[in-house]
């Protein structure tokens, strides 16, 4: 054991205020949390004792058979009189009245019908009849020539082959009909056969609006009339 020396004093330690709020805090935080703590859990009751009745079946109850009944004594009725027929009447019959003779008509013959007989002045007269001459029949239509789009010197030019088409390998026939007035223009173009490729349809359409026809000819009369222009799209070519 350590001995203090004789001129040992004792100071006690100073401390800042800081110090001392903070130790007070630390002692008010660990107040708080026990006052905080949960109390202590109530006692756990044991739950009340359950009670089971058996219940006895009911008996049933028979009801009892009836007996049979005796059969009632019928008294005997007294015998009943039959009733005598009445008696027939007599009814005093007359004769049937015999029927009228019936009187026998003789036939006739019916009158005989005439003719009628001809009005003179309804009935051509013989030299008038003979002198109509017969009516000429109507002439004949003269026959229809269909226009023409493959002479010479219409130097229509052919519809280009589409590259993309080249490329695909694309091939197939156009047809396509055509309305051509009598000036050899063509006014109206329809597909009515397709190739099978939209691009080959589409570029024989455009080629075509811009052809020049021979038109169609009644006679020496230039007519307008429909022609069907086939185009073939073949890589060979």
């Amino acid at each position: 054991m350590r001995t203090l020396p004789a001129d040992f004093r004792f100071v006690p330690p100073r401390h800042s205020p800081g110090v001392l709020a903070g130790v007070i805090l630390v002692h008010a935080g660990i107040l708080a949390m026990i006052l905080a703590m949960p109390r202590a859990t109530k006692p756990v009751t044991p739950p009340a004792p359950l009670y089971v009745r058996l219940i006895e079946p009911a008996v049933e109850q028979r009801e009892p058979t009836p007996r049979p009944q005796q059969p009632k004594a019928i008294p005997p009725q007294p015998p009943q009189k039959q009733a005598l027929p009445p008696p027939p009447v007599l009814a005093a019959t007359r004769p049937a009245p015999r029927p009228d003779p019936v009187p026998v008509l003789e036939a006739r013959r019916p009158d005989p019908v005439e003719p009628p007989r001809p009005d003179p002045q309804s009935a051509p007269a013989p030299a008038a009849v003979a002198n109509e001459a017969p009516r000429p029949a109507p002439p004949l239509p003269l026959p229809l020539v269909q226009p023409r789009f493959n002479a010479d010197y219409l130097d229509n030019p052919k519809p280009p082959y589409p590259t993309l088409s080249r490329r695909m390998g694309e091939e197939g026939e156009v047809r396509l009909r055509v309305y051509v007035d009598p000036a050899g223009n063509a006014q109206q173009v329809e597909l009515l056969r397709t190739s099978g490729h939209p691009r080959l349809d589409q570029s024989a359409l455009e080629t075509v609006k811009r052809w020049r026809f021979v038109p169609a000819r009644q006679g020496d009369q230039p007519v307008a009339a429909w022609v069907i222009v086939p185009i073939q799209f073949t890589l060979r070519s």
